[in-house]
């Protein structure tokens, strides 16, 4: 995946099995920085509304069939740009 690219690069000929890894190891990574926001946030309702969206991913990961690679795709580009856009916005 190129670093300043907001959707990774997977090669076709990677297989599906190791795209839906990395859809897993994606989703887990942004699964941390919602933990992560929740556990630093200011007011319960915050607090609540990151755990909120752990859920949520929990329940979109599960939701993906393993061998719909056009839908894992879609998954890590989708939350390799949210993990970028709340790096960023907590980085500046």
């Amino acid at each position: 995946m190129a670093e300043d690219s907001p959707t990774p690069t997977i090669p076709d000929d990677v297989p599906t099995s190791v795209v839906y890894d990395m859809a897993t190891e994606t989703a887990t990574h942004l699964s941390a920085h919602y933990v992560q926001l929740s556990r630093s946030a200011a007011t319960e309702d915050e607090r609540q509304r990151w755990w909120t969206r752990v859920i949520e991913l929990r329940d979109a990961k599960d939701a993906v069939n393993a061998h719909d690679r056009a839908t894992l795709l879609a998954r890590i580009s989708a939350w390799t740009a949210e993990i970028r856009a709340l790096d960023e916005e907590h980085r500046g």
